[in-house]
Protein backbone atom coordinates (compact mmCIF):
# COMPACT_ATOMS: atom_id res chain seq x y z
CA UNK A 1 0.00 0.00 0.00
CA UNK A 2 1.13 3.57 -0.80
CA UNK A 3 1.42 6.13 1.07
CA UNK A 4 -1.14 7.77 -1.08
CA UNK A 5 -3.30 5.22 -0.02
CA UNK A 6 -2.61 5.04 3.28
CA UNK A 7 -3.52 8.59 3.55
CA UNK A 8 -6.97 8.38 1.58
CA UNK A 9 -7.72 5.33 4.12
CA UNK A 10 -7.00 7.16 7.22
CA UNK A 11 -9.23 10.23 6.17
CA UNK A 12 -12.09 7.43 5.35
CA UNK A 13 -11.95 6.61 8.74
CA UNK A 14 -11.93 10.18 10.72
CA UNK A 15 -14.80 11.18 8.02
CA UNK A 16 -16.79 8.36 9.03
CA UNK A 17 -15.89 8.73 12.92
CA UNK A 18 -17.00 12.37 12.51
CA UNK A 19 -20.16 11.16 11.17
CA UNK A 20 -20.98 8.99 13.89
CA UNK A 21 -20.08 11.19 16.46
CA UNK A 22 -22.27 13.77 15.72
CA UNK A 23 -25.23 11.45 14.69
CA UNK A 24 -24.58 10.47 18.30
CA UNK A 25 -24.40 13.76 19.68
CA UNK A 26 -27.76 14.59 18.00
CA UNK A 27 -29.10 11.72 19.68
CA UNK A 28 -28.20 12.75 22.75
CA UNK A 29 -29.04 16.08 22.48
CA UNK A 30 -32.76 15.23 21.77
CA UNK A 31 -32.79 13.24 24.54
CA UNK A 32 -31.29 15.77 26.29
CA UNK A 33 -34.33 18.04 25.40
CA UNK A 34 -36.91 16.05 25.31
CA UNK A 35 -36.12 15.41 29.26
CA UNK A 36 -36.14 19.11 29.48
CA UNK A 37 -39.49 19.28 27.63
CA UNK A 38 -41.22 16.55 29.60
CA UNK A 39 -40.53 18.32 32.56
CA UNK A 40 -42.27 21.25 31.76
CA UNK A 41 -44.90 19.57 30.38
CA UNK A 42 -44.97 17.81 34.07
CA UNK A 43 -43.88 14.14 33.30
CA UNK A 44 -41.72 12.46 35.92
CA UNK A 45 -39.67 8.95 35.81
CA UNK A 46 -40.62 6.48 32.96
CA UNK A 47 -43.14 9.06 31.20
CA UNK A 48 -40.16 11.22 31.33
CA UNK A 49 -38.20 8.70 29.56
CA UNK A 50 -40.47 7.85 27.61
CA UNK A 51 -41.22 11.14 25.90
CA UNK A 52 -37.19 11.34 25.39
CA UNK A 53 -37.41 8.48 23.64
CA UNK A 54 -40.27 10.28 21.73
CA UNK A 55 -38.78 13.07 20.71
CA UNK A 56 -35.42 10.94 19.37
CA UNK A 57 -37.60 8.44 17.47
CA UNK A 58 -39.21 12.05 16.01
CA UNK A 59 -36.28 13.26 14.68
CA UNK A 60 -34.87 9.28 12.75
CA UNK A 61 -38.59 9.21 11.25
CA UNK A 62 -38.81 12.77 9.68
CA UNK A 63 -34.63 14.21 9.85
CA UNK A 64 -34.70 17.65 10.83
CA UNK A 65 -34.77 20.26 13.53
CA UNK A 66 -37.79 21.87 13.33
CA UNK A 67 -39.61 18.69 13.20
CA UNK A 68 -38.03 18.16 16.28
CA UNK A 69 -38.94 22.00 16.88
CA UNK A 70 -42.51 21.56 16.07
CA UNK A 71 -42.94 18.73 18.08
CA UNK A 72 -42.26 19.70 20.83
CA UNK A 73 -44.02 23.43 20.75
CA UNK A 74 -47.38 21.45 19.91
CA UNK A 75 -47.34 19.41 22.51
CA UNK A 76 -46.63 22.27 24.73
CA UNK A 77 -49.58 24.20 23.03
CA UNK A 78 -51.73 20.92 24.21
CA UNK A 79 -50.77 21.19 27.54
CA UNK A 80 -50.96 24.81 28.25
CA UNK A 81 -47.28 25.18 28.54
CA UNK A 82 -45.88 28.86 27.50
CA UNK A 83 -42.86 28.43 25.58
CA UNK A 84 -42.58 29.14 22.21
CA UNK A 85 -40.10 27.88 19.44
CA UNK A 86 -37.58 30.09 19.83
CA UNK A 87 -37.34 29.26 23.65
CA UNK A 88 -37.09 25.69 22.61
CA UNK A 89 -34.71 26.45 19.66
CA UNK A 90 -32.38 27.79 22.27
CA UNK A 91 -32.70 25.12 24.66
CA UNK A 92 -31.88 22.72 20.98
CA UNK A 93 -28.45 25.11 20.76
CA UNK A 94 -27.57 24.44 24.21
CA UNK A 95 -28.39 20.71 24.89
CA UNK A 96 -26.26 20.07 21.60
CA UNK A 97 -23.36 21.91 23.48
CA UNK A 98 -23.69 20.10 26.24
CA UNK A 99 -24.14 16.46 24.22
CA UNK A 100 -20.83 17.17 23.08
CA UNK A 101 -19.16 18.01 25.94
CA UNK A 102 -20.47 14.86 27.35
CA UNK A 103 -19.18 12.77 24.62
CA UNK A 104 -15.78 14.68 23.78
CA UNK A 105 -16.73 16.12 21.19
CA UNK A 106 -15.29 19.46 19.83
CA UNK A 107 -17.67 22.48 19.81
Amino acid sequence: MTTFDEREKSYERKFQQDQELAFKAKARRNKLLGLWAAERLGLTGEAAQAYARDVVAADLQKPGDRHVVDRIVGDFAKRGVKLDATRVRVELDRFMAEARTQLGAPR
